[in-house]
């Protein structure tokens, strides 16, 4: 049986309006480091290895949070987190404003990568927490999704359009003031910590061995991957193997993300109707499709609509499986959450690594066909899940 508890009455509309700028915040930071990199390390005079350092300190320093907030989550409630963490994004964009030396943007990074994967641990369990209908918790993990599309959009585009009006370090710090707006959450009343009495170690790796959980986060490992793989490499194809000039290849990646904000949008609705397994299947499978057909694109408009497709279909799948995850363990989402999203955080760090091995020996199409073999096991994995979680009910 899957776990059952009453919700508290709480006022839903403001403390989602806080995940949503939680998530607008993770946005950014996810996003903040490629934007800025070309003019810090020109600044700070560093080369590409010293750059992938700074993308490892990031994401170790995320991986590392995410994992230990889960349990903290469900012992404390959302509300220091979405407190705290905020601090941590903006203080890192502030020091990041005023750096002059490559250690002190090291220290920044780090404190980046803290605060960023707070804010995504505590916002999906928050909307998680405040939906107890398995359908509106999908459904409403996918909306939070959105958010954190136009928080990636936000640092690149502001630098874009208004670098020479601005100067960097003034738009870091519109960042950090942005970053800052889910801390009036302090005045609000949250759902009380589900586990008051707190979470030993033994539970969690309890939760860890658990069967489901494990096809759960071996899922979202192949989806992460797969969201960071497609994201890095789609232009690079398309630009060595359609022709594509650098500008058109960058429209077409905007296009893919703009697609992948328009599904989450539309499918948010779709959720409050249909199965959640069933589109999770439906959107694996367009994704495989969606590669298939980018790899065999005859011509650059073929390879754009693969790009739409591909933003469109991979959309839904990491939200909802979260919210099937987390009506499954409504009790424990924190902790599950931090397994979860720690193991998917994996995933993006090392589908990508591979990715790249196989594009420097065979070409950036085995890079990609990477992930329609992802996509496919994805397709497995959640046939698997769905049977497991049929007798777990």
């Amino acid at each position: 049986m899957s776990e059952t508890l009453a919700v508290p009455r709480v006022r839903t509309g403001w403390l989602s309006g806080t995940a949503y700028a939680g998530m607008f915040g993770f946005g950014i930071v996810m996003a903040l480091l490629g934007a800025i990199l070309p003019l810090v390390s020109g600044r700070l005079h560093f080369d590409l290895a010293h750059a992938g350092n700074l993308f490892l300190a990031m994401n170790g320093a995320m991986l590392a949070t995410t994992v230990a907030i889960g349990p903290l989550l469900d012992r404390f409630g959302m509300k220091v987190a979405l407190v705290v963490a905020p601090l941590f994004v903006a203080v890192a964009m502030v020091l990041v404003a005023g750096v002059h030396t490559f250690g002190g943007l090291v220290v920044a990074v780090v404190l980046l990568g803290a605060g960023g994967g707070a804010l995504n641990q505590a916002t999906n369990t928050l909307i998680a927490d405040l939906h107890e209908d398995p359908k509106r918790k999908s459904a409403a993990l996918n909306l939070l999704g959105v958010f954190f599309g136009f928080g990636a959009l936000f640092i690149p585009f502001t630098i874009g359009s208004l670098l020479s009006a601005l100067g960097l370090a003034n738009i870091l710090y519109v960042g950090a003031a942005v970053s800052l707006v889910p801390v009036v959450s302090v005045w609000l009343t949250f759902p009380a910590p589900r586990q008051g009495q707190g979470v030993p170690i033994g539970d969690v790796l309890r939760f860890a061995r658990q069967p489901l959980v494990v096809v759960f986060a071996l899922l979202l490992f192949c989806e992460s991957g797969n969201e960071f793989l497609l994201g890095g490499y789609v232009t690079t194809f398309l630009t060595r193997n359609l022709g594509a000039s650098v500008a058109a290849a960058s429209y077409l990646l905007a296009a893919y993300w703009g697609a992948l904000m328009v599904g989450r949008i539309v499918l948010s609705g779709v959720l409050l109707h249909a199965s959640g397994g069933n589109l999770i299947l439906a959107s694996a499978l367009g994704v495989a499709v969606s590669v298939a057909l980018l790899l065999f694109a005859p011509a650059l408009p073929v390879g754009a609509m693969a790009i739409v497709l591909l933003g469109f279909s991979i959309a839904a799948i990491f939200p909802t499986t979260l919210g099937i995850a987390g009506a499954q363990y409504p009790t424990h989402s924190g902790t599950v959450f931090g397994i979860l999203i720690g193991v998917a955080l994996s995933g993006g760090m090392t589908l990508p690594w591979v990715a790249g091995q196989l594009a420097a020996r065979r070409g950036v199409g085995a890079g990609l066909l990477l992930a329609m073999v992802s996509a496919l096991i994805i397709a497995g994995l959640e046939l698997t899940s769905a049977r497991m979680t049929r007798r777990q009910n």
